[in-house]
């Protein structure tokens, strides 16, 4: 498998100019997922070159994600966030191989929840 750009990362070079920073967030967290898929199917069939990258761009777009909070006006949310992606990071940073395929799945359920709140802000505001 050779690590291609993923559906998300394509949609933001093509819709470059006309995204909204709700959805530049939206498809960081999609990218993110889709990552962890991914790196995972590449444990499972132990390619450790391919899962090695697609680990190190899983904790670039969390690092990503991490970078875009604004702390100041995002009060304990963005506190909160700013360390649930810190672990994260930490997590798939500091996991022996072993327990990559558990650290993977924590993450992943840890960026659904967070994709998941976040598509709530968007139907919220959509219903204002």
């Amino acid at each position: 498998m050779s690590v291609a750009p993923t559906q998300a990362a394509k949609i933001m070079e093509e819709k470059a100019d006309s995204l909204s920073s709700h959805e530049v967030i939206s498809l960081l967290l999609s990218g993110a997922l889709e990552r962890v898929s991914q790196a995972k199917a590449c444990v499972r069939d132990g390619n450790e070159t391919d899962k090695s990258v697609l680990i190190a761009k899983l904790i670039g777009i969390i690092n990503g994600l991490r970078q875009s909070l604004d702390l100041g006006a995002g009060g304990s949310i963005a506190v909160n966030l700013d360390k649930l992606y810190a672990y994260m990071e930490d997590r798939l940073a500091s996991c022996t191989d072993a327990e990559e395929m558990l650290a993977l799945t924590e993450v992943g359920k840890l960026i659904a929840n967070v994709r998941e709140g976040w598509e709530a802000i968007a139907e919220d505001k959509s219903c204002a």
